[in-house]
């Protein structure tokens, strides 16, 4: 086991990473920018380095100071938490070069995956269900337009480096498919430095349902059930839950299966997520892979019984998998975490970043808060407006859901507006309430958010 790591993040997730390593024993070194200074990172590592100014460009980002910071402290290996550098290829490499560990997987593994093209082509010869798709990136307008014309209308273009419904676009109509396949290229080349697209088949109201895996140097490869994601705002998450509520015992298998030869195929180590889009008829196809730790890993810690940072930090020091010998495919319980943001609902969830006045958080029996905010301490703008994660767990869903309003209700924060309004509405949702949210959910079920 390592004796010290550095956490190249910052907020909830770096705070997550410090307790796990602590319950194992190990010694943390914090990195922050001059916004983060008096975070609660920061106060709870057992080190803590400067990497730059608030901008995360000029800290987060940059790779030699981070570096720099593990050398000069003596931390053997890296966590990257999610976001920033966590899957960045180069990181995971530069870290290799100067023999630190990268509590991830291979930077070969980064690129494979993070690459959407060939991660599709990748999945395709192994036996993993795809959506149809362009035969790799479509460098033309005419390309496209082919493409749409042999699968049928609607189709999305994808950013093949892309992630967080960056440089994606969706495409009713012909003569709609040259302005959206242009917009979607400038936009992925401001986002990633690459304006690569490739196109889809659009499923139609789809569940977005993902496999949490793990994999060591002992060959485990276990799937840990999965978690659904489907509530959703410009393809990105805002509500997820364990186990989902659409999935037979028989599906879950299956799916499992598949994110296992996903695995296999491209060798990977480490903790890692199978995204697949679920259509109405039951039929599951590869989206993506996300080569790090999620935001939404609580809920299936809680239905496994496993502790999926220390698993990383684990399999990373070379180490087998804890829960190795655990049954596959089988959650106890449900669980449910919403994403507390600092946005104004109302204000088509704008940020609203600025100093907390008051902050209580909920608790008693199966609810978890995560987060590393106090009262007193401030959202800054500079980075994401995640001010918390609200998990909770019962021994069934609507145990996990009665749980979930009771703490939305404790849950008080003043001085900024957040999500908790949004999710209390969500809760109360006839089509929530049954277990059929699908990713088209925050347009069918409360379009007046958009207006």
């Amino acid at each position: 086991m390592f004796k010290k790591i550095l956490i190249a993040n910052r907020g909830e997730v770096a705070l997550r990473v410090i307790r796990a390593a602590k319950e194992l024993g190990v010694k943390t070194v914090a990195v922050y920018s001059e916004a983060d200074k008096d975070s609660l990172p920061v106060k709870l590592a057992d080190e803590a380095v400067c990497i730059g100014p608030a901008p995360a460009t000029k800290s987060y980002l940059v790779m030699s100071n981070i570096i720099a910071a593990a050398e000069n402290t003596g931390a053997e290996a890296i966590h990257p938490g999610y976001g920033f550098l966590a899957e960045n290829a180069d990181f995971a490499k530069a870290c290799e070069l100067n023999d630190i560990k990268f509590i991830g997987p291979s930077a070969d593994c980064i690129s494979m995956m993070g690459d959407k093209a060939t991660a599709r082509e990748t999945m395709i010869k192994c036996g993993v269900p795809v959506v149809p798709g362009s035969d790799g990136i479509c460098e033309t307008v005419e390309e496209a337009r082919e493409f749409a014309e042999s699968v049928g209308y609607p189709v999305l273009i994808k950013a093949t480096a892309g992630g967080g419904g960056k440089g994606m676009r969706e495409v009713h109509k012909p003569e709609d498919l040259e302005s959206q396949f242009t917009q979607a290229q400038v936009e992925a080349k401001a986002a990633f430095g690459n304006g690569d697209v490739y196109l889809e088949k659009l499923v139609l109201r789809p569940r977005h349902v993902e496999i949490q895996v793990l994999a060591d140097d002992f060959d485990h490869r276990i799937a840990l059930c999965e978690r659904d994601c489907s509530i959703q705002r410009r393809h990105q998450k805002l509500l997820e839950e364990a186990p989902s509520p659409a999935l037979t015992d028989e599906l879950r298998r299956e799916m499992g299966v598949a994110a296992t030869k996903a695995v296999r195929a491209v060798d990977y180590r480490n903790a890692g997520t199978i995204e697949f889009l679920l259509d109405e008829d039951g039929k599951f196809y590869f989206m993506e892979m996300n080569t790090r730790v999620q935001v939404e890993h609580p809920v299936s810690e809680l239905i496994t019984g496993t502790d999926i940072i220390k698993e990383q930090i684990r399999i990373a020091a070379g180490e087998p998998i804890s829960c190795a010998d655990r049954a596959p495919f089988s959650p106890q319980g449900a669980a449910i975490e919403m994403r507390i943001n600092a946005e104004d609902v109302d204000n088509k969830f704008m940020p609203t970043p600025g100093k907390i006045t008051k902050f209580r958080i909920p608790s008693g029996p199966g609810v978890r808060v995560d987060t590393y905010l106090t009262e007193g301490a401030s959202v800054s703008p500079f980075y994401d407006s995640l001010v918390a994660k609200l998990i909770c767990y019962g021994q069934d869903r609507e145990e996990a859901v009665a749980r979930a309003k009771r703490a939305l209700e404790e849950f008080e924060v003043e001085g900024i507006k957040t999500t908790i309004p949004f999710h209390q509405r969500v809760l109360e949702n006839e089509a929530f309430v049954a277990g059929d949210a699908h990713t088209d959910f925050i347009d069918t079920q409360m379009p007046d958010i958009l207006e």
